[in-house]
Parts: structure tokens; sequence; C-alpha cells
């Protein structure tokens, strides 16, 4: 009788031994897998965890997209900064242009040229002083 009391009481501990080499073997598999499923069941996030983490998991995403829309603004504030100083650098030199085509017809030569088909001529002799007397 002894003997067949160790027979059943070698079959558990082989029966254990088998189910893990299952599990050893399982792990091998999906490693990855287990590995995430041990941890978050298992180990060390469990829901209550998770759930006061939450909030904080929530406000770094708010956070981060802040940041993402803050570096795009930015990104378009410099290519209308850009742009208008293109158009600023576009202006002045128009305006320079023009003022000097201005000066250039404001010449007296340029305004006698443009008279001349008027009938219009050149004074000669300098302009004379009127004076006119007071009567007292």
């Amino acid at each position: 009788m002894s003997n067949q009391f160790k027979i059943k009481t070698e079959e558990p501990e082989e029966e254990i031994v088998e189910r893990e080499e299952v599990a050893d073997k399982e792990v091998k598999e999906g490693g990855v897998t287990v590995f995430f499923r041990k941890l978050f069941v298992e180990g060390v996030v469990s829901k209550e965890t998770a759930t006061g983490v939450l909030p904080y998991l929530i406000f770094l995403c708010v956070l981060g997209m802040v940041y993402i829309a803050n570096s795009h603004m930015a990104v378009k504030n410099i290519r209308e900064i850009d742009k208008l100083s293109k158009e600023v650098k576009e202006l002045s030199s128009e305006y320079k242009s023009l003022k000097a085509d201005l000066m250039f017809k404001s010449k007296m030569t340029e305004v006698a040229k443009k008279v001349d088909t008027l009938g219009i001529k050149e004074l000669i002799e300098p302009p004379q002083k009127l004076v006119i007397e007071n009567e007292k």
C-alpha cells in the first residue's frame, strides 16, 4: 500500500511540472503579449492604479496637444512674417522707383518739354517785382 500512496502523490507533482512547462512554452511563444498580460492583470498595474493614474495621463495628453498646436501656430506666424517682409521689400523698391521717376519728371527741362506742346515757353528774363504804394 505504501507504493500506491507514493504513486498517487507523484502524479499531481508530475501534473504541476507539466503545467509549468506548458506555461513556459506559452511565455516563450508570445512573450510580449504574455508580458503585458501579466503586467496589467497580475503584476504592478491593476485596474485601481490605472484609474488612479488616468487624470494624470489625460493631463499629459492635453499638454502634448497644446504643445503641438503651439508649434503649428509658431510656424504659421513665421511664414506670415516672411511673406509680409517680402511684400514690404517689394513695396519699398516700388516707392523708391516711383519717387525717382517723379523727381526726374519734375526737373525744369522735362517740364519745359511737356509744356512746349501747349505753347508755353520758358522765361528767359527774370521775373519782375511789383510794388504797391500805400495811399496815406
